[in-house]
This record gives C-alpha cells, structure tokens and sequence, in this order.
C-alpha cells in the first residue's frame, strides 16, 4: 500500500510510544527487511544526487562571478538546502503524489509496491546521472514526474485498466503546464530585470563580466553590493530548491514506508486525541455538508440511493459509495482515542476510508453549482479529514535534508561551467547574475505558496538565457540546443525507462 506524500507539525510524543527506528524491524521477514533498507538508500541516493545535479544551478552564478569561492559557496548551498528542506512545507508534495490515481495508491501490495519504487528511481537515478556526467543542466523534477507516470502507465497496462484511468491526467496537465511555463516566464522575468538595472544604472561596474573586471579594474570579486546580492540571492535559490524538491524524497520515502510496513505508518501513529477527534468531526461535518447540498451533488454521489454500511466486498473509491464510506469510517473510529488501540488491518481502512472521501471531497469542490462559500468549507474539512495521515516522522524529514544538503557539497563544476560561459556567447555579467538568481529564487518561492513543482534548472537557466538576449550577447546554439533537446527528452525517456523497469519487475513477481 502506498501513501500520500504529505507532512505536518509532530504532536508532543505521549509517555510509553515507541519512537525509535528499531521499531521498523521488529517483525518483518529477511528479505522485506533487505528490501526496505534497499528502498531507503535509493531514495536518500536520489535526493543526494538531485543535491549535486541541481545545486549546481543555485550556485552556478555565485561561483562563476566570482562572488564567493566555491568551497564557501557549496558549504552554504547545502546548509540552506537542508533547512529548505526542514521548513519548505508539503504543498508540491501533494501535487506529485496524486499524479498516480488513488486506486493504485490504497490497493498497491509490497511486492508491487516495491517493484513500483525501485523502477522510478532507478529511472531518475540513471537519467540524472547521465545528464550530470555530460554536463547538461537537467531537471530532477521533470525526471521524477516522468518516472511517476511511466509506473501509473505500465500498472494501466498490465492490469487491463483504462489509460485514462492509469493516471490522474487533470493533475499531470496542472503540474505540466507549470513546468513548461515557468522556464519562460524565467526569460521574460530575468530579461526585464537586466533591463530594469541597465536603465536604472547603464555605466555601473555590474554590467561587467568578471574578466573585464580582473582586466580593467585589476579586481577579482564584483562591487561589493552587487557581491551581497548574488550571495543572499543564491542562497535564496538554494533554500526554495529545497524547500520544493525536498519534499519529494519525503514523500518517496513515505510510499516505501507505507508500502513495506503499513502498520506502523498508514497513519500517524503519535496523533493526539484531539486529533484524532478532528478527525472523526471533520467525516461526521462531512456527511452533513453533503445532505446539505443534496440537491446539487444527490446525483452525483448517489445520496439516498446507496445502503449504507453496504461496501462491496471490493472497496473501490467510488464517489457513489460515500455514504457507506462513511458510515464504516465513523464505526471504526468510535471510541477511539490512540491509534495503537486499532488493529493493524483496521488502522489500514481508516486510511483508505480517509484517502477516499478526501478525493471524491476534492472532484466535488470542482463541480458546477456550489456556492462559494460551500467550496472553502469543504477545503476546511478536507484539511481536517487528513490530519492524521498527511504526516512524515521527523527522522524521514531529517534524513531527506541531509541527503540533499550533503548532495550539495559535490559535483557542482560540470554544470557551472555550463550556466556560466556556455549559454551565452559572451561571459555572464554580474547584472545577469543578480536578474537570473533574484527570478528564480522569487519564482520558486511563489511556486511553493501555490503548491506547484517546478524545475530550478530550468527556471535559472532560462533566466541566464534571457539575460543573454536582453545584453545582447546572443546564445550558444549548440549549448542551447542540447538543453532544450535535454528538456524535451527527459519527459518521454524517463516515461518509458519507469514503464518497462516496472513491467519487467511485475513479469518477475508474477503479477
């Protein structure tokens, strides 16, 4: 089974709970415990590869202008990203998981589960490497997508489901559109900042690149207010970059966790009473939003027509079946005040009774016909009905930020070189520095508040290349070319390397 990718603020752990890693082990047969700590150091070595292969980007400019020697520059990059990572939130962390439909995320055993994990990472592992050792500025983000849905296309596939029905296509098409938007909107945004700083300052010293400034002014290091903006604007990329690809490993790590041990993680096994509480009032509130507005959402949710408490013997997330959903969550949990008190299997409908009503809780919010007011009460619910199982423990969270800030620390040259000689046909002024560092930082950072994943490789790449167009240096064709065919490419490669790694582990398991 396979869980969403989400976290919130840990509760205060009660006297007695077991707290400790140890207690991931305690019972579980020799090779279910090979294979999750195998599933584990994938993960973390996927965030510690996307450390090295897109902080190269945050720090590409910084380095290259001169402004901080590359030793200081990557120490800091992977501290910021480790706390990016520590306080980034889990908005685009949603967005990633619910491109696999929620069928396949509560039906999904360890076998499958497992083979489903290890073929999109060992598809993003081998696409980033490949992109990295060639130099070429890629996106992790792109390459995890890709790999996402090639998995959720081969399970459609060798399961006779419909390909519509294989992959959340609304969500793949939002989280589409934001990554093939927001590098454009970096060359629009970073040209119009040069052009601002050209206008505001035309003959300033940061119009310079760093070898005019070594050869005219005899200076190693750009002005010194131009050296602090690139310094505090690198680090800001460094921060979002992780703030929004950290969560990724965060929720990669909690579908191993969830698919190998659901016991001890389809909920969150420190949630308060109170919590709990909210839990059970949000699906109660739940029930009477919905009578509420029978007249609007009777047909589609089949209100009166069901039998409640009648689930099929196979439980599918049917909006047509959220009465009985209903009815069965509110039964399971009467009473309840721990979690621990609930059977593992149990623990494991709850999940999926809440997985359920929060998806259909989200198509209903998008029919025509709710007021207003009834759709931001039903986001409040929502909120609440997830409460305890949108959650990572915090070790997961620690672990995911030391990978990508340890990442960090290594392997930045290739990409460096890159960013900043070979976009261009001319080197890269400190003013393009500060334009493409300042968009993409402020761009992530907008990205993170609306829950969007995109690409900090592509958004400070197309940032450097508007810069490029709007000083009038012209662009390497060659250099360019590579990168958009890289662009292009990732989606559809990763897509099926995903696919047929998951097909061949699925003829391997017999499924």
């Amino acid at each position: 089974m396979i869980s969403s990718l989400f976290w919130h603020n840990r509760a205060p752990l009660r006297p007695g709970q077991k707290t400790f890693m140890i207690d991931l082990f305690s019972g579980l047969d020799a090779w279910v415990l090979v294979s999750l700590l195998l599933a584990l150091a994938f993960v973390l070595a996927f965030e510690f590869i996307n450390g090295f292969h897109d902080t190269a980007n945050a720090v590409a400019t910084v380095i290259y202008t001169k402004a901080m020697p590359p030793h200081l520059a990557v120490f800091f990059s992977g501290v910021f990203n480790f706390l990016g990572v520590l306080l980034g939130g889990v908005g685009v962390a949603y967005a990633i998981v619910h491109l696999l439909p929620v069928e396949l995320l509560i039906n999904v055993n360890t076998g499958h589960g497992l083979a489903m994990v290890f073929s999109l990472l060992a598809a993003a592992i081998t696409w980033n490497l490949g992109t990295w050792y060639f130099g070429i500025p890629a996106s992790s983000s792109h390459t995890l997508i890709g790999s996402i849905l090639g998995v959720g296309l081969a399970n459609a596939l060798i399961n006779d489901i419909p390909l519509a029905d294989g992959v959340n296509w609304q969500k793949a098409i939002d989280i589409g559109a934001s990554l093939v938007f927001s590098p454009m909107a970096g060359f629009l945004v970073a040209a119009l900042v040069l052009i601002g700083l050209k206008w505001w300052r035309p003959l300033s010293k940061m119009h310079k690149t760093p070898d005019q400034r070594r050869k005219l002014d005899d200076k190693k290091h750009p002005p010194f207010w131009n050296r602090l903006v690139l310094v505090i604007s690198a680090m800001a990329v460094s921060f979002v970059h992780g703030s929004n690809d950290g969560q990724k490993g965060i929720g990669l790590i909690m579908l191993v966790l969830i698919g190998i041990v659901p016991a001890q993680f389809v909920l969150d096994l420190g949630s308060t009473t109170y919590q709990i509480e909210r839990t059970r009032d949000a699906t109660l509130h739940l029930s009477q939003f919905y009578k509420r507005n029978a007249d609007t959402l009777g047909e589609f949710l089949a209100l009166g027509k069901s039998v409640e408490g009648d689930l099929p013997e196979k439980f599918r997330c049917n909006p047509q079946q959220t009465e009985p959903t209903i009815t069965a969550l509110l039964g399971t949990l009467k009473g309840v005040a721990d979690y621990h008190s609930l059977p593992a299997e149990s623990r494991i409908e709850v999940r999926r009774y809440l997985l359920c009503l929060d998806d259909t809780a989200k198509k209903v919010s998008k029919l025509p016909g709710l007021a207003a007011r009834e759709k931001a009460d039903l986001d409040k619910l929502r909120k609440d009905l997830t409460t305890t199982t949108e959650y990572a423990p915090f070790w997961v969270i620690l672990a995911v930020a030391l990978a990508l800030g340890l990442g960090t620390m290594v392997g930045w040259k290739r990409v460096v070189l890159t960013i900043g000689e070979k976009i261009g046909k001319q080197g890269m002024t400190y003013a393009q520095g500060m334009s493409a560092q300042i968009t993409t930082a402020g761009m992530i950072g907008l990205a993170n508040i609306f829950s969007l994943p995109v690409s900090t490789t592509h958004v400070l790449s197309s940032g450097v290349a508007g810069t490029m167009v709007a000083n009038k240096s012209g662009l390497q064709g060659g250099t360019v070319k590579t990168i958009l065919l890289a662009w292009i490419l990732t989606l559809p490669a990763t897509v099926a390397l995903s696919a047929g790694l998951f097909w061949l582990a699925s003829k391997a398991l017999g499924s």
